[in-house]
Parts: C-alpha cells; structure tokens; sequence
C-alpha cells in the first residue's frame, strides 16, 4: 500500500503493548501474594516471559497421531538433548510407540559405536529427560511432597513406565533420566512440552496417554525456546546447566546416523491432515507459566461471589485479553468450570463483543466435581441464563428509550456454544480401518482473540488450571497465525459441533463472522473500512 493510501486505524493500531502493559501492573500488583509460586523467576520481572519466536507450524491430531507423526520423529533428530515433559503416563499406543523409537535409536546407535570403533569416529552421549506428574492414584497418594519430586531407578523403566531397559538405551549411549512431580491434594504439573537440542520445541496439548481426542500442538523455534528451557530449569531440573560449545559438537559427530530409515510405527488420524507451515518471521511471545497452588480456595457458601483466582501469568492474560476483546473472542476448552472467565466473558458480550465457545459434553465429570464442586454444563446453563437476562434488559431498554440513539445500550454480542461431538461417518470408516482414530472428545485448548491473539498450551478454562494444577501457556501476537489456526480448526470441527445455544439466526452469524468478507476486505490493501467481525476465527458456516 502506498503512503498516499488512506489507512484504516483498526488495520494499523497495535494493542499489544497496551495488553502488555496492563497485564505486566496486574501483575505487580498482586506480587506480594505471589512469593510461593513455583516456579516464581518471573515474579519480580515478568517482562521478562516476553520474547519473541518464530512459529514453524500447527497441527491438528489425535495424542497417537500427533505423537508418531511429529514428536517421534522429531526426537529421533536430536543431536544431544531431549527434554519431554508431559502430565499424565500411561499405557497407550503412544507409549509403545516411544519405546520401539527408543529401542530402535538405542540399537542404530549401538551399531554406529560398533562399526567406527576400528576408525576412531565417536558418537556423542545423547541425554534424554522424561518428566511427568500423574501415573496411577496410588502414585499420587504417596508421592513425595518435596520440590525435588521422585526419581526413578533405572530398575522401574522397563517395569512401571514401559521404557526401554537401562542395558539396551546405555549400549546406545543414552542417558536417560525420569522424574515425577505431583502435590496433593490436586496440583498435577499440567505443562507439556518437548524441547530438541535446546533450538526446537514444541507444545501440544496431549498426554502420554491412551485418550483419543483432538488435540493440538505448535512447533516453535527461536528466543522463546529458551524462555522455555528456563522453565524446565526452574520446575523440573535445577542442576541444568548452560550448555557451552564443549556441549554441542559441530564436526558431525553428534549425530552422524541416517534415520531415515528406521521404520516408527505411526497412528493415523481422521484429523490429522492439517499441518500448516509459517514463514520464518519473528512473532511476538509470551511464555505464561501458571503455578500450582495447594489450597483450592473452595468456598460451600453458594450464594457468595467466588474467590478471585491466583495472579498468574497465564490468567492474568487471559482476563486482560477478555477484558482487551473488542470484536470476537473464540474459546475452545475441554471443560469450562471458571467463573473468572464466565464473568468476563459476559463483560464482553455487554460491551458488543461476539462470543463463541466449543467444548466437551460429559469429560471427566468426576474430576470437575471434585476439582470444582460443578460442571461445564451446569455452568453453561448458568452462562446461558445470564445471557438471556441480558439480552431481556436490552429490549427493555430498547423499549423505554424509544428513537433515541444515544440513550441506548450498545449492541449485546452474539453468543454461541457448540459440544464437540465425533463425525459418525469418519467414526464408522475408523472402526473398519482398525487403525486410525477419529477423536471422540476435544481436548485442545485455544483461545483467540480479535483475530489476532492466540493462547495455546496446557491451560483449560476450568477451575483446577485456574486454581490448583501447574499450566503453561503460550501467547502469539500474530494475525498471520491466528487466521490460519482458526481456519484450521474450523476446517476440523466441520461436522463435529452439536449445537447447545445460539443467539442469532444463521444469516446474522453469517453477516457478523463471515471469513470470506473479512478476506476480501483485506485484500483491498488494507484501504477503506474493515468489517469488526473477527480476524482468524473459524467461519460462520463452521461455527453453524
């Protein structure tokens, strides 16, 4: 666009320092009540969880898919170090998968070692570090409550975890090392994340587990990885240490195997076609730890206002983007048991702002009585109660002030919440197959905002990530990015949303949040006046 083109103000204005700034003193504020966090680095300075990264891709799967078809093959690459820190540990074609690509590294590498040794070539050790928090309840009842968490013997890999045994991982020179953290009574470390050589990581929202649900995962590359590194540090490994050039070998022979050729078993998935690659430009981050805390804070009052939740990083970004939203916030969550973030969400819809949530019909209920004292659907019920009085108060006011423009409230936004339910014709195709999974439940965790805010990571809108359990989040300030995340789950909940409560008509969502206008208003090189409806968030035609 050139300079004599008009510029559309709503185009051009950056309202990333303004959140920064904002969240950054809601912070400080409340520091003094922040001196137990764990990690608490960040307390003093959380300037310091800005950076910015470069964002390599995103990808859609079940946890299998995600994991064989990305992770896997990912660590397989590593020169070495791999760090994989995940929450829960079980049982599961993931599980076996990781083991055979252990067994089958472990071996080339013990065959590399075998036929250089007459030559004099060298392979570097490759340390590996496997982090969790839940394996069983039995587990967490009698977990060590220190900071230090419980390392196992080499005796239990095989055993208890399902890893490959000490002898065949130190033929290949690899040291391996697994640790767990857990607090009773409900503080799991809910993070999960995989860090490669310290240069490449990548953050999905599957466990090690057995679930086959949707889930989501973004590579990343850049300063961010060590803001990520630093975290690890703090929570899981404080005797890592700064890795010097002694470290890192750069004649080859880190990793001088071709593995290409072995053959990783991979799970596929009726989702999992979606893998979008980014340019290599710099995108600002912000890294969100959120500390467990012990006291769930419940309060058997119920008609007294809920305790406001921890100041973390992780929420105190989320309600200052709520807060910040001025045209769309689109909420995708396994659970939603928050009032916070009930609270603010109907701040948003007061103020015009559309509003549409996807999450889980009946996902571990147990856990969200127990966690929460409630569930997603009840409060849903409440969300939508609420709403309904609102929009009762509009037209009253409408009615009272007549033609009166300026006496009126502004516009109440458009409420819409869908279940995420499985395609029954992919279901069906899957249970011929005997191979791929079509997800049951979701299970990602995203947040968009005005088309150009996107969180991802552990988090979920309920009361335990709020309140109890360890999370780590990931913000993106990006519009590139948040367009493509949107279209791609969009793309993916084609067929899959069964509706609970909408506020508008079809042809009204499709005036409000219509993709297509908004992509044939930006490619008027940004001139003239740009529709408010959301930038990135999934279309209309797949939000009906």
């Amino acid at each position: 666009m050139s300079s004599t083109e008009p510029r559309n103000p709503y185009i051009t204005y950056n309202s990333f320092h303004r959140f920064r700034d904002t969240w950054r003193d809601s912070l400080i504020e409340n520091a003094a009540a922040s001196c137990d966090e764990f990690p608490d680095y960040h307390v003093r300075d959380p300037g310091s969880l800005v950076s910015s990264c470069q964002v390599r891709s995103f990808q859609l799967g079940t946890g299998a898919s995600l994991y064989t078809q990305s992770l896997i093959p990912a660590m397989l690459q590593a020169k070495y170090e791999i760090i994989l820190v995940t929450c829960f540990w079980a049982p599961s074609s993931t599980l076996s998968a990781l083991k055979e690509a252990l067994e089958k590294l472990a071996e080339a590498r013990r065959e590399h070692i075998l036929t250089s040794s007459s030559d004099g070539e060298t392979l570097s050790p490759l340390r590996i570090r496997i982090c969790f928090s839940s394996r069983s309840i039995l587990q967490k009842l009698f977990h060590t409550t220190s900071k230090d968490g419980y390392i196992y013997p080499p005796s239990a890999w095989s055993k208890q975890l399902g890893l490959p045994n000490k002898e065949t991982l130190e033929a290949g020179l690899i040291d391996l090392r697994v640790k767990s953290l857990f607090f009773l009574p409900f503080s799991v470390m809910h993070p999960k994340f995989l860090i490669v050589d310290r240069e490449r990581a990548w953050l999905p929202s599957c466990n090690v587990s057995w679930e086959a649900w949707l889930e989501g995962c973004v590579e990343i590359t850049g300063d961010a990885v060590a803001g990520l590194v630093k975290f690890y540090r703090h929570v899981w490994d404080g005797q890592l240490k700064q890795l010097t050039t002694r470290d890192i070998p750069d004649d080859g022979s880190a990793n001088p195997l071709n593995l290409d050729e072995l053959d990783v078993s991979a799970v596929p998935s009726s989702v999992n076609h979606f893998n979008a690659f980014f340019r290599g430009r710099e995108t600002q981050t912000m890294l969100l730890p959120s500390s467990h805390h012990r006291n769930p804070r419940f309060d058997f009052i119920p008609w007294r206002n809920s305790p406001p939740p921890p100041s973390t990083p992780l929420n105190q970004a989320i309600l200052r983007l709520l807060d910040l939203a001025e045209h769309f916030i689109y909420m995708q969550t396994p659970n939603l048991t928050s009032w916070a973030v009930i609270d603010k969400l109907l701040e948003a819809l007061k103020r015009g702002v559309n509003v549409a949530i996807v999450t889980s019909k009946r996902l571990m209920l147990l856990e969200q009585l127990v966690t929460a004292g409630t569930t997603t659907s009840l409060c849903l019920q409440s969300l939508i109660r609420r709403y309904k009085k609102l929009e009762a108060d509009q037209s009253r006011s409408k009615a009272s002030c007549g033609p009166d423009l300026e006496a009126q409230r502004p516009r109440l936004g458009f409420l819409n919440i869908d279940y995420y339910c499985p395609d029954a014709e992919s279901q069906a195709e899957c249970k011929v197959d005997g191979t791929a999974e079509e997800p049951v439940q979701s299970h990602l965790k995203l947040t968009l905002v005005d088309g150009e805010y996107v969180v991802l990571g552990s988090g979920n809108m309920d009361r335990a990530s709020w309140f109890t359990s360890q999370e780590l989040g990931i913000l993106f300030h990006s519009r590139d990015i948040a367009s493509t995340i949107g279209e791609a789950v969009g793309s993916v909940l084609s067929g899959r949303r069964e509706s609970v409560f909408s506020s508008a008509m079809d042809d009204q969502l499709e005036r409000q949040l219509s993709q297509e206008e908004i992509t044939s208003q930006g490619r008027k090189d940004d001139g003239g006046t740009r529709n408010h409806a959301e930038d990135g968030a999934p279309s209309s035609s797949q939000i009906n």
